[in-house]
């Protein structure tokens, strides 16, 4: 059977360009959730990675959603070795461990989570020891669904990725496929790979091979400062699409958050995969004008902003070849 395809992107304050005013500043801002899951079934919390939120915030980010909405959340930092001390990465603390865990409780008892996210860093290479910091992630979530990010070339190279592979296979956790800049040894290879029954997820994070390694501002945007092409998209619905006729479910999400460039490429990739978007808001709107020279034909097909509209969630369709390999042009 055909599982779901859900879209979105990773957080959603940070999207200039796709609120209405009165959300952007003020007492209000906190609408903004509200918002976003207008048109997106889920989204991913990634301020979770900078600071653990008290589970009392998360119950608010539930109270403000509809009940079929669904949450990813980051890890910790310390959790995936980012915090280091004394020049070398640092385990979590005891204090770090159990807070980040309370606040999973009250999307875990919702039924609203859907996976747990570990981004680990470049210097995070395939050894032992970081392989049995793996197992250690595991352990942590005997009841999660646990997504495992990589960094470094390591996991992948020199005939490594079928032991990578197995490896998440046998501790049954998602492998994040991801498209980056090709660049270097801190990225990974355009794999979208089914290492779990329980979740198959492609993330996003722009082709800026210019600021990738040195960001060009002091934010996470300049970083991820990329407006993907619909063809740029396309390439990847193949394998998401072969992953759902699997029976996987699968979520995509856009991290390219300048602007409102990662709603824009959410709304693309919805539209790619026959999800039936809803209208987006006329910022949006007015970006892919700017990029295409023209409101793309399936938006004629959508209920205008603000109206009922066609679920967000449409199983795909099509049954094609699993698998994204080699490096962007």
């Amino acid at each position: 059977m055909t599982a779901e395809i859900l879209v979105g992107t990773c957080n959603w304050a940070d999207h200039a360009e796709f609120y209405p005013p009165d959300l952007v500043t003020g007492r209000r801002q906190r609408e903004k959730l509200t918002y976003y899951a207008q048109f997106f079934p889920i989204v991913e919390i990634d301020t979770s990675f900078y600071g653990i939120p008290r589970p009392s915030v998360v119950d608010g980010w539930i109270a403000r959603t509809p009940e079929s909405f669904a949450f990813n959340i980051k890890a910790f930092r310390s959790l995936t070795r980012h915090e280091r001390e004394g020049g070398a990465p640092r385990p979590p603390t005891d204090e770090e461990v159990r807070d980040f865990l309370a606040a999973l409780v009250p999307l875990r008892e919702s039924g609203r989570l859907r996976a747990v996210h570990y981004q680990f860093p470049p210097w995070f290479t395939n050894r032992p020891e970081a392989r049995d910091v793996l197992l250690e992630t595991r352990d942590r979530h005997p009841d999660d669904i646990v997504a495992i990010e990589f960094r470094h070339r390591s996991w992948f190279d020199d005939g490594a990725w079928p032991a990578t592979e197995d490896l998440l296979r046998e501790l049954d956790c998602v492998y994040v496929g991801v498209d980056a800049p090709q660049l270097g040894s801190g990225t990974a290879p355009p794999i979208l790979a089914v290492t779990s029954q329980k979740l198959c997820i492609a993330r996003f994070h722009g082709r800026n091979r210019s600021t990738w390694y040195r960001p060009s501002g002091p934010t996470s945007g300049d970083r991820f400062n990329y407006l993907y092409s619909p063809d740029e998209l396309r390439e990847w619905a193949p394998a998401i699409r072969a992953a759902a006729n699997q029976g996987v479910p699968v979520h995509v999400l856009l991290n390219n958050n300048r602007s409102n460039y990662a709603v824009v490429n959410a709304f693309d990739f919805a539209a790619l995969l026959d999800l039936h978007p809803r209208r987006p808001p006329q910022p949006v709107l007015d970006r892919m004008v700017e990029r295409d020279g023209a409101v793309p034909a399936w938006v004629d097909g959508t209920s205008r902003e603000g109206e009922p509209g066609a679920d967000l969630a449409v199983p795909a369709q099509a049954v094609l070849d699993l698998g994204v390999d080699g490096d962007h042009p």
